[in-house]
């Protein structure tokens, strides 16, 4: 199943912060593969919101940032289209109260990506069934 980073997992992955083994594994077996792995584009709304409210940490700009990430070979920014936008308002069981979750949620599931993820609601969401996730 390829695999969808969620914001922090695409910042983890730019400043070189460690991940769970697990996580670690998939990502290079991905890679050994020559499979894509994916970035919602959420993930550029996220990071601009983190640097207007200051909380951004990057040793780079948050334009730098992303360019960083999607000069990675493998990485891929996932479609987005808009019926998916309404399914993240749709989504079954007690999903994410984050806008931006929610949209990770229904691109994954719309997809058959796994989120590689440490956001607490996405796990729960993922432990209810509704979605594939990997904690890194």
């Amino acid at each position: 199943m390829p695999l969808l980073f969620d914001t922090c997992a695409a910042m983890w992955v730019v400043e070189g912060e460690p991940m769970k083994a697990a996580a670690l594994g998939s990502i290079d077996e991905s890679w050994r593969r020559s499979e894509f792995i994916f970035v919602s584009p959420i993930t550029g709304w996220e990071i601009g919101l983190l640097a207007m409210k200051g909380r951004f940490r990057s040793r780079y700009s948050p334009q730098r940032w992303l360019e960083v990430l999607l000069e990675q070979p493998q990485i891929r920014i996932a479609e987005l289209p808009a019926h998916v936008l309404l399914q993240s308002c749709f989504l079954p069981g007690a999903p994410p109260r984050e806008p931006s979750d929610r949209i990770v949620a229904a691109t994954a599931r719309e997809y058959g990506f796994t989120v590689v993820t440490r956001d607490r609601e996405l796990l729960d969401y993922g432990r209810e069934g509704h979605l594939s996730v990997l904690e890194c």
